[in-house]
């Protein structure tokens, strides 16, 4: 089985050794395509360098790691080249199946991986069109596997999949940054420290809390005892923070809203 990979920016890049590595897929069964190839001579030690069309009619699984402007043109590119058995791979949550099937009409997954996959600990939201096979979902969730977990979405619900584990890194790295300033205000001990204390306690407490099955309100319940300390801090979390996170999801969502609005009229220039 040949693995083609078009884009090498942080995602194509990211796919492109964990599949060398962690899967362990050979260098001649790595395929990698890049609008500027200069930046894949890193790449030349793990993988076949390869134009996209090339790529294509090679590849049994091509994934296209490109950004939303860029998904058309790529599109056009290979649709008379790739394999009518290949399974096609996109890496946007923007560019739906229908878009898609207007260049190029073949069996299609949606992939979207986290930030966590660095340390081999994605949440992987995937999805596929109606084309796709039993055996094109177990060889595909293998590759994902060998990053982390993988879990599967119908296409109307990746959106908000990706916010609770693509974007969710980069809120809660918001939340506690504010958390950590706000300490600072009040304490002499060192901001790195605090940061490291934060860090520390919330990785355990997330540890703590999948391997015991507690939800978050047994947490709660635990630390916070009646008419102490923790109680105090619990209830003004409860209070203020609910409005915060609402409006988040309401940004986050009308943003991804407007960005595949503006996808799918690229798609129909």
């Amino acid at each position: 089985m040949k693995i083609g990979i078009i884009g090498y920016g942080s995602m194509g890049k990211m796919l492109l050794w964990k599949f060398s590595g962690n899967a362990g897929i050979a260098k001649d069964d790595l395929l990698v395509a890049n609008r500027t190839p200069e930046k894949l001579s890193e790449a030349k030690y793990i993988a076949t360098i390869c134009d996209n069309t090339t790529l294509a009619g090679t590849a049994d699984i091509v994934f296209v790691c490109v950004r939303p402007s860029d998904m058309k043109t790529v599109l056009s590119e290979i649709s008379s080249s790739i394999k009518d058995d290949a399974l096609l791979v996109t890496l946007n949550g923007s560019i739906t199946f229908d878009m898609i099937a207007k260049l190029v009409n073949c069996r299609t997954a949606k992939v979207i991986p986290s930030l966590t996959a660095e340390i081999d600990r994605s949440q992987t939201i995937v999805c596929y069109n109606s084309l796709v096979t039993d055996e094109d979902k177990t060889l595909l969730s293998g590759l994902l596997s060998s990053f982390g977990k993988v879990i599967e979405l119908p296409e109307n619900e990746v959106g908000m999949g990706s916010e609770l584990v693509s974007c969710m890194p980069g809120f809660i790295a918001s939340i506690f940054d504010v958390i950590c300033n706000s300490a600072e205000g009040h304490t002499e001990i060192p901001k790195e420290q605090i940061v490291k204390m934060v860090l520390n306690t919330m990785s355990a407490t997330g540890d703590l809390m999948l391997q015991k099955d507690l939800s978050f309100n047994d947490v709660v319940t635990r630390v916070a005892t009646k008419g102490g300390i923790t109680e105090e801090g619990t209830k003004v979390i409860y209070d203020m923070f609910p409005s915060a996170a609402d409006e988040m999801f309401n940004k986050t969502l009308e943003k991804r809203r407007l960005t595949a609005e503006k996808a799918a009229a690229s798609f129909e220039k």
